[in-house]
């Protein structure tokens, strides 16, 4: 089991930026790859980010490929995302999610079912 906890939400100024957290614990040898996905309100959830635990490959939906970053520390088991030139519309509750199985093609990362653990999510709110 991999349990997986998110921070870092808040309230930001459009054009601002923020930094979200996600700490995973339990079986981390055991992750292959982590994500991050959104959700706003009546919306359905939405591929944001993802990253190869090991070498560390990454891959962006095309709305935030440019303004968001994601980047992980082994050691700490920890997962970030780092959100610049933040829009009204990135407004959503961020969720990290983990899998922990090999894969072939990172670009599959974009389905939460392809994922087994999730966070309980942050919120992220950016006023215009």
């Amino acid at each position: 089991q991999v349990q997986l906890v998110e921070s870092g939400g808040g309230l930001v100024q459009a054009g601002g930026s923020l930094r979200v957290s996600c700490v995973a614990s339990g079986r981390t040898a055991s992750i292959y790859v982590m994500g991050w996905f959104r959700q706003a309100p009546g919306k359905e959830r939405e591929f944001v980010a993802a990253i190869s635990w090991s070498g560390g490959r990454t891959y962006y939906a095309d709305s935030v490929k440019g303004r968001f970053t994601i980047s992980r520390d082994n050691a700490k088991a920890t997962v970030y995302l780092q959100m610049n030139s933040l829009k009204p519309e990135d407004t959503a509750v961020y969720y990290c999610a983990a899998r922990n199985s090999p894969y072939s093609m990172l670009v599959r990362s974009i389905r939460p079912d392809w994922y087994d653990y999730w966070g309980q999510g942050t919120q992220v709110t950016v006023s215009s």
